[in-house]
């Protein structure tokens, strides 16, 4: 699903550089022009998938809104003839996604369930309405999940819209390497958050931050999107298997 083009990719490298496709009069501007795209480009997805999904169209959503974010994803990497960030399908880069996925599924899901049971106990109210499968539809809901959900979701909060603030925040000469990849992966996460309490109108929706942060470390740490796809696709089977238990 990778674009073919001429340039390394950006997270491959994590060697950030200036873009080069246009003409700017210095890197100033040319830091500026890649913000104001970012969000504008951002702005406009996020809108459209917000108005799709609250008016008479809705009954498409399920297939317009996964098409304009992996449109929102992959045309500004083409105008500016850039090659998008890699899935990861190379023998090396899935065994590394997979070993990273499997992980951190060991390591959250349990410690999730956990959590959510005890604030259950306690009678606390939590944040669990996932929209359950039509029917007994659970394998097309699961495809669903994991080929339109967490791959457009992936492809445009993670392939677009890290890599563009990882290579704004690799700009900053003031910034170490490691401080920009944390700084990349809360400001990814908080972006994600954002764009789930506008669509879904929810205040409570700013807790899909936590899972953003986790999105977003797995990005960085395989330098592909196939792992957060795979643990996406995953932790919205999870979170659906935890509210049919708990609620």
């Amino acid at each position: 699903m990778s674009l073919p083009a001429r340039q390394s990719s950006i997270v491959d490298s994590l060697s950030i550089t200036r873009p080069t496709v246009l003409s700017f009069d210095g890197p100033k501007r040319a830091n500026l022009v890649l913000l104001i795209e970012t969000i504008l480009v951002t702005t406009i997805a996020i809108l459209a998938v917000k108005i799709i999904n609250s008016n008479s169209i809705a009954k498409a959503a399920w297939f317009v809104v996964p098409a304009i974010l992996v449109a929102a994803a992959l045309l500004p990497a083409a105008i500016r003839n850039e090659k998008f960030a890699i899935i990861g399908f190379e023998r090396r880069r899935m065994l590394s996604s997979l070993r990273a996925v499997f992980l951190s599924c060991i390591l959250l899901f349990p410690a999730a369930l956990l959590v959510l049971w005890l604030l259950k106990q306690c009678g606390c109210q939590f944040y669990l309405s996932p929209v359950a499968p039509a029917g007994n539809h659970w394998l097309t809901w699961l495809f669903y999940q994991f080929m339109y959900v967490a791959i457009a979701e992936e492809l445009f909060f993670r392939g677009y819209i890290q890599t563009r603030i990882l290579t704004l925040m690799r700009m900053l000469p003031a910034i170490q390497a490691p401080m920009c990849r944390w700084m990349t992966i809360c400001i990814s996460a908080a972006v994600f958050a954002l764009a789930h309490v506008i669509v879904k109108g929810s205040m409570l929706s700013a807790l899909t931050f936590l899972p953003g942060l986790v999105l977003a470390w797995l990005f960085i740490r395989t330098r592909s999107l196939l792992a957060p796809i795979l643990f996406h696709g995953l932790a919205n089977a999870f979170y659906f298997a935890i509210a049919a238990v708990l609620t």
